[in-house]
């Protein structure tokens, strides 16, 4: 469609977002993008002023993960671009599709070392998946275009857009395609049925099958058929961190997170399975602990739809590279002309045998009156309403959350996994709740975490994005610390942090803060929180001697748990 007056490249690039259903904006304005923004003045579209640009990245990959569309952030040239660069980084980690429109200096000066100029096409390609820069303003449209083909096809991830100043005012009738191809780009592939059939007849005749439910089994379709596969094979289900609430958590055949934080069940039953349904994870080394060692004598099934993820970390014996929610529907569709409802098995007597070992486990340390994180998660999955979204921020606070907090439902765990970036969930958070403005969301933090972005704070209370921060607080960089711990001999080097008083600083910011001191203030205080229209901060203090276990040392296999050790005898049965 082509309009009929001339606009400027600023109008047709924000007529573009919002054709593509684009109602807000996570951004800084700045001199090389000031053109875009005069044209926002006038339109019609939210604008959320951030503190920093890495939280307007992250808020935009929070919208992202909790509403299924696209984040939008904005940033000017140079360091605002720069500024960017995490937050881009970690939506490609963990495949979120993510536009980031950044203002460049004009063409004639790009390469000239001009006033903030930056070469941020550069600098970001290997963190894309890919980046426009357009030469004319007639340009703009199908790049918009593209750019969200791009990011939400295949295996999301972000796109960078970098506008040079001169194209933003430069004035051109645009003409907005209905559709674009893009040569070499074919991001949809149909299951192979050669293969299909070959992962049928192995799921049906395994005695031990298993499935490893990873990111891209978190969307609803998938989930939905990932149920029904585990449910009729009887076959117990694994998450890796970005898989998180794939499988609801209170399923019988949940046996939670896998991996170097993984539960005691995961860890051990994954090495006895047969046949192994792995689904859109990359078989990363914190899952897997040491490669090497992981399911060597088992069949493994991979379905992923990114091609180049087949055999790159862990050599599979069957590949089904197609979009996870067709495959699994075409796997159930194959299982159910081959299989009758099962009952009970040897294999499914071990499951329950492991997953009564795991919550014996969760009792002793929740029977503690003392504020420690099993009991804190605990009893925020009691309070919480079951579609709440629970963020995280990186470090212990994360592994305590993946592992103790119940999720049932795909997109309601959301946390940096790939590159695991400090500072993520407080604007994550805000992000998450501008796309679910109705939904309790929760910033489970640590304070070393969440002091990397707390400014994000403001922006909650300047926008009306009423969120509630948990400041697991040890006083020290947790996670580190731990390592320093159990590795280094108890050589605490660079990592305390007792030096800010948090309910204080939430009232700098117009936010409501509380510490508590046992269980019960928690409760009540949570309790409290949720019924206020204004952003809280919860001030949980525990001792920084607190470690998150069950943990497998790095470079290790995922037998090799510390922590069981009263369990010895149970994880050495066959």
């Amino acid at each position: 469609m082509r309009l009929l007056s001339k606009i400027s490249g600023g109008k047709a690039l924000l007529e573009a977002l919002k054709r593509e259903g684009v109602s807000i904006i996570f951004g800084i304005p700045g001199g090389a993008i000031l053109p875009i923004y005069d044209e926002l003045y006038d339109f019609d579209v939210r604008h959320v002023l951030c503190q920093h640009e890495q939280s307007a990245a992250h808020m935009a990959d929070g919208f992202a993960r909790a509403s299924g569309k696209p984040g939008v952030c904005f940033a000017t040239s140079g360091p605002g671009a720069t500024n960017l660069v995490t937050g881009i980084a970690n939506a490609y980690m963990d495949s979120s599709p993510l536009i980031a429109v950044t203002g460049q200096v004009p063409k004639p000066m790009i390469g000239k070392d001009a006033f903030q100029e930056v070469d941020i096409i550069g600098i970001t390609t290997p963190i894309t998946k890919y980046n426009f820069q357009p030469r004319s303003a007639s340009e703009i449209p199908e790049i918009v275009k593209k750019a969200f083909f791009i990011a939400l096809t295949g295996r999301k991830g972000p796109v960078l857009i970098d506008v040079p100043k001169d194209v933003q005012t430069e004035e051109c009738e645009p003409e907005f395609p209905e559709k674009v191809t893009i040569r070499g780009y074919t991001p949809y592939k149909k299951p192979c049925e050669k293969q299909i059939n070959i992962a049928v007849e192995w799921l049906a005749s395994a005695e031990k099958p298993m499935i490893l439910a990873g990111g891209g089994a978190a969307y609803p379709e998938a989930s939905s058929y990932l149920l029904k596969i585990s449910e009729l094979l009887l076959a117990p289900v694994a998450t890796s961190l970005m898989g998180k609430g794939a499988f609801p958590e209170d399923h019988p055949l949940s046996l939670g997170l896998l991996g170097m934080h993984g539960t005691l069940a995961a860890n051990k039953l994954v090495s006895e399975a047969d046949v192994l349904l792995s689904i859109g994870t990359r078989f990363s080394d914190r899952t897997t602990g040491k490669v090497d060692e992981f399911c060597k004598e088992t069949k493994v099934i991979h379905i992923d739809i990114d091609e180049a993820e087949i055999s790159k970390n862990k050599k599979v014996d069957l590949a089904i590279i197609a979009d996870a929610s067709e495959a699994l529907k075409a796997i159930y569709d194959g299982l159910v002309n081959r299989l009758s409802k099962r009952g009970e098995t040897p294999w499914l007597k071990r499951i329950k045998e492991f997953k009564s070992i795991w919550e014996g486990w969760i009792f002793e340390e929740e029977s503690s009156k003392e504020l420690k994180p099993i009991p804190i998660l605990k009893i925020l999955r009691k309070t919480l309403p079951i579609d709440s979204i629970l963020v995280t921020e990186v470090g212990q606070n994360q592994m305590w959350s993946a592992l103790y907090f119940k999720v049932f439902k795909p997109k309601t765990f959301i946390t940096s996994g790939g590159l695991g970036t400090m500072g993520f969930g407080l604007p994550a958070s805000i992000g998450a709740k501008a796309a679910k403005p109705d939904v309790p969301v929760v910033d489970v933090a640590g304070d070393g975490s969440f002091m990397m972005t707390e400014n994000a704070l403001s922006v909650s209370v300047a926008e009306n994005f009423p969120i509630i921060a948990i400041i697991i607080n040890n006083r020290v960089l947790g996670m580190v610390a731990q390592w320093q711990r159990l590795f280094y001999e108890k050589r605490y080097s660079a990592v305390k942090l007792d030096r800010v008083d948090f309910v204080k600083l939430a009232e700098a910011y117009g936010v409501h803060g509380v510490r508590v001191q046992d269980l019960n203030e928690f409760s009540n205080a949570l309790k409290e929180c949720l019924k206020l229209d204004v952003t809280s901060v919860i001030d949980v203090p525990i001792s920084p001697e607190e470690n998150v276990l069950p943990m497998v040392p790095p470079g290790s296999s995922l037998e090799k748990i510390l922590g069981v050790e009263k369990w010895d005898w149970v994880m050495k049965k066959g």
